[in-house]
């Protein structure tokens, strides 16, 4: 085995791997990646993400030539990359997400540059050789085993896709209520591994933020349902046990994405839901996911926002449409989401208006 260089990034995806276990790496030319496997590895051309974030959030640019950290994982974003993990040994790898993820690109959006390449010269291992895998490192041990009846109230937020404005969305309500007096805690149960998210809405007033990574995962794409839920489950019995307090949790991309429809799919979710917020990023966008959650889940949200709640036209448009409440997440009225937040009507079934 040979050392690893002390100035070399870590990034956010090992988020739970303390230092200590991140000493030594060793060439494996015959092993087949595993979700979670950790390598050491040197960027060897630089494309979409030029730069990483580290367990501690800070952003490092990176060059061709730059050592870090790196961990496989899937990644499902519309905006960017599906890849998934090799299923075969692989001597490059690319960069997914900035938080260190990495894997093959199976498709790309046309929009953005082709990915930032990584040679992989070593699996981090431990100094008896085995190697260092995210999934053996988990930060979150629930005391309880079942949950109580009385639970704190989830604001769950969802959306018809990346970038409609979920986060900004979860970090408003987490800036609400804090402000209300109550105290909030606030995760992403699913996407890919990125401190961004979670980290503004401890900015907005979160007492507790955390995500996926926490159990280990670099992401949540491909997770069996099993594990989804058990991933929601755990958070929930942790951190989510006081009745008095509020639990924000945001689901990453869109409604129609693989392990955000299996939640909000779920009774195990959906019997937690206290006010359901849907984010889109244009009128047309919130009209046709109302459709969807209504006829495939079932659902009707409180309240709608994101990136479409800053635009009066795409409001006016949208009110032709719904009755729902729209907050602006870019300019938030305090007593309009106390309405929003406190008010103990059940959400209405009716979708549209008539």
């Amino acid at each position: 085995m040979q050392k690893i260089k002390k100035v070399v990034t870590v990034p956010s995806a090992a988020y739970g791997v303390e230092s200590k276990f991140l000493k030594f790496y060793q060439a494996m030319p015959e092993r087949v990646p595993q979700v979670g496997d950790i390598v050491y590895g040197r960027v060897v051309s630089v494309g979409q993400h030029s730069n990483l974030e580290n367990k501690s959030a800070r952003i490092h640019m990176i060059h061709n030539g730059s050592l870090g950290v790196f961990v496989f994982g899937h990644r499902y974003a519309p905006d960017y990359y599906e890849g998934h993990v090799p299923e075969e040994p692989v001597e490059k790898v690319d960069l997914l997400a900035r938080s260190g993820v990495v894997g093959n690109v199976i498709v790309k959006n046309s929009l953005v540059k082709d990915p930032t390449k990584i040679e992989v010269l070593g699996y981090v291992c431990t100094v008896d050789g085995n190697v260092v895998n995210t999934l053996d490192y988990n930060l979150i041990n629930p005391r309880l085993v079942t949950k109580k009846k009385s639970r704190a109230k989830l604001v769950l937020v969802c959306g018809t896709s990346m970038n409609s404005g979920k986060s900004m969305a979860a970090a408003t309500c987490c800036w609400a209520l804090s402000n209300m007096g109550y105290t909030v805690n606030a995760s992403k149960v699913t996407g890919t591994a990125s401190l961004k998210d979670i980290l503004s809405m401890n900015d907005a007033g979160a007492d507790k933020y955390l995500d996926f990574t926490y159990l280990g995962y670099p992401s949540t794409y491909k997770l069996s349902e099993d594990k989804m839920l058990d991933v929601f489950n755990k958070i929930d019995l942790k951190y989510a046990n006081d009745p008095k307090k509020f639990w924000v949790v945001e689901l990453a991309d869109g409604i129609l994405q693989r392990e955000t429809a299996m939640l909000l799919a779920h009774e195990d979710v959906r019997s937690r839901i206290h006010k359901l917020i849907f984010c889109s990023y244009d009128a047309f966008g919130a009209i046709g996911g109302l459709q969807v959650l209504k006829e495939k889940f079932e659902l009707t949200p409180d309240a709608i926002s994101g990136v479409c709640s800053s635009s009066p036209l795409h409001m006016k448009e949208l009110s032709e449409f719904s009755n729902i409440p729209i907050f602006n997440s870019a300019d938030a009225n305090l007593d309009f989401m106390k309405e929003i937040l406190l008010s103990k009507k059940k959400r209405s079934k009716l979708a549209f208006q008539s």
